[in-house]
């Protein structure tokens, strides 16, 4: 295939988010609460079971009233924002704030570590003159934070799941970067950690090169080949 485009997911893709460890400890300074380390501890282990951070790993067990939820959640904002918000009320805090506090902390710039070649890889694409977009599962608006990274300025589509109500690996998502780009779907490239998720472009017609979701110390050139694929 002749490559016109590549389109990239953001979570564990393009960027990673920062340890449950980290996030907990951002949200305790935002509201002025304290803990001791070794409840800090208890709370991070048990949120990370929960599933309460989203962009890194799932829970361990989605509890039945939360079911429809967690199948719906990027497809809209009032949903991903209600089902994180749940999930950690499972676990027991100090502070009531402390639940919103950890959603809003998650949408910040601060929380999310571009791949060490995110910047490179999309700089020498737009070189080539490869127009570039983002598709992404997610229930809030990222731009933000791909601006404060440096990535937003060689990008030509966003594409978000909330804002359309529809999630991948549904085609419909990677069919409205294509028509924003101005290129045929078997012109483009989708890259994307979620084999299923990122992997549905391959029903429009897209061509997919997966990725390790990797923490971004261990994944220094995961993006490269994107840039041997594109010759």
């Amino acid at each position: 295939m002749t490559i016109e485009a590549v389109l990239f997911d953001f979570s564990g893709t393009l960027l990673h988010i920062e340890s449950v460890d980290s996030w907990l400890r951002a949200a305790l300074r935002a509201t002025g609460t304290a803990m001791a380390e070794a409840d800090i501890r208890r709370a991070t282990a048990e949120l990370e079971r929960a599933g309460a951070l989203p962009g890194h790993v799932p829970p361990v067990e989605v509890p039945d009233e939360l079911a429809e939820l967690w199948a719906t959640r990027d497809s809209d904002a009032a949903r991903h924002r209600a089902l994180y918000t749940a999930l950690a009320r499972r676990v027991p805090l100090p502070a009531p704030e402390l639940y919103p506090a950890l959603y809003e902390r998650h949408r910040t710039p601060d929380a999310w570590l571009p791949y060490p070649d995110a910047v490179g890889v999309l700089a020498e694409l737009h070189r080539r003159g490869i127009r570039i977009g983002v598709v992404s599962n997610i229930g809030w608006d990222l731009r933000p934070v791909l601006r404060a990274h440096g990535l937003d300025r060689f990008l030509g589509s966003c594409v978000l799941s909330f804002e359309h109500g529809v999630q991948k690996p549904d085609p419909r998502l990677f069919g409205v970067a294509c028509r924003e780009l101005g290129v045929a779907p078997a012109d483009t490239l989708m890259v994307g950690d979620d084999r299923r998720a990122d992997g549905g472009a391959t029903a429009l017609g897209c061509g997919y090169l997966p990725v390790d979701p990797l923490p971004v110390e261990r994944r220094p050139d995961g993006l490269r080949p994107a840039l041997d694929l594109v010759g």
